[in-house]
């Protein structure tokens, strides 16, 4: 008997080991994987800073180089409207200089020349002198009146720039806001994210998602609110889903959250086909009620919703009401049933009221339910929302 206590005890003890060795053995997986975390994060936010500043660089280069002939432009214009008008000084005077020069010459051919000849040739040098008029010269513009080029550089840019490019871009060890749960739902998972910086102030939040087979992700949701539905998911197949926000008064959005998986087990919600009396939508979740005088319960495809599950249902008004339009859940699904005021369903009318004679008899086990809809005289459409 002792040796069979020992050996209980030894295997007890062995097992305990094993299972201490597991344990042992997923922290360090989860060890692991948080050290890849930080440095994978680490590798893509120099990625991220180095071309951003790359691009910044190149940006700036291309702004500069424009300004630089933009202004160099506008020297060569004013250059070259400052130097007509004194190109045309210049030519009337180089006119005037070759007139006086063929003046000289033709006067000092007159005073040297033969004296038969010498009083023709001073007669008309001297009429020539007095229609050259040889006492009017041209205005020569003064130096302070003609243009003098500088360039006007302020150098508090310098500073400028340099106060906005050391106060450019932050690096944060975490995102201000993180994934908090998901819930499954029928053909959706609801997601929740929170705040976790409390310095931060959001505005607006940005959801995003994607297939786990997918490499990018796509938005979902933009808006103030800190969950939302995402529908039309696929049951049993993994998505990842990352959320990012942006702060009071900014353009730019934060980091993104840490991306997580989320996945739902549960059907979507369609409504049963072939009843008369009902026109169902592509995705057979949407029933509107039409002329048909055939009257009846409309039921779930699958008994997709169970206890504790909660049901919304969207009601717009077409028709008319009636006061026998409701809804309502039932254990079991029963054929040619035009009313669920039964035993195992609840039903409840479209105006809110539970009818006193339905109720889940206390022996009903949990399990699944079927949501359901009365047919009769219902004049309006059902749309379950989640």
């Amino acid at each position: 008997a002792e040796v069979r206590l020992l050996l209980q005890e030894a295997r007890e003890s062995i097992e305990a080991a094993r299972s201490y060795r597991r344990e042992l053995q997923q922290r360090l997986r989860g060890l692991h994987q948080a050290r890849e975390q930080i440095k994978d994060s680490a590798t893509l936010t120099r990625d991220v800073l180095e071309q951003h500043f790359s691009d910044l660089k190149g940006t700036l280069k291309k702004l500069l180089d424009e300004r630089l002939m933009s202004l160099l432009q506008e020297v060569d214009v004013i250059e070259q409207e400052s130097i007509k008008p004194l190109d045309e000084c210049q030519k009337l005077i180089e006119h005037g200089v070759s007139t006086a020069d063929d003046l000289l010459r033709e006067g000092e051919s007159a005073v040297d020349g033969d004296v038969g000849q010498q009083n023709e040739k001073l007669c008309n040098f001297t009429k020539k002198a007095l229609q050259i008029q040889l006492d009017s010269l041209p205005e020569v513009p003064s130096l302070v009146d003609v243009p003098c080029l500088s360039a006007q550089l302020d150098d508090c840019l310098l500073t400028i720039l340099k106060n906005q490019i050391f106060r450019h871009g932050t690096v944060a060890s975490r995102p201000p806001v993180q994934l908090e749960e998901f819930v499954e739902k029928p053909g959706g998972i609801l997601v929740r994210w929170c705040k976790v910086d409390e310095d931060f102030i959001p505005q607006d939040y940005r959801l995003q998602y994607r297939k786990s087979s997918a490499s990018h992700f796509e938005d979902v949701y933009v808006g103030s609110e800190t969950e939302f539905m995402v529908l039309h998911i696929d049951p049993n197949v993994d998505y990842q889903f990352r959320v990012c926000a942006r702060g009071d008064g900014r353009q730019e959005w934060s980091p993104w959250s840490v991306p997580q998986t989320g996945h739902t087990s549960l059907v979507p919600h369609e409504w049963t086909t072939g009843l008369e009396g009902y026109s169902l939508s592509s995705r057979r979740n949407i029933a509107l009620r039409n002329d048909s005088q055939s009257c009846g319960v409309l039921y779930s495809k699958a008994p997709t919703y169970f206890c504790g599950q909660t049901l919304t249902f969207r009601i717009e008004t077409v028709g008319q009401p009636d006061r026998r339009d409701s809804l309502g859940v039932c254990v079991e699904q029963r054929n040619g049933d035009d009313s669920l005021q039964r035993d195992k369903a609840v039903c409840i009318s479209t105006n809110g009221e539970s009818d006193p004679r339905d109720s889940f008899p206390k022996h009903t086990a949990p399990g699944s339910l079927d949501p359901c809809i009365t047919q009769e005289h219902l004049s309006r459409m059902c749309c379950l929302c989640s």
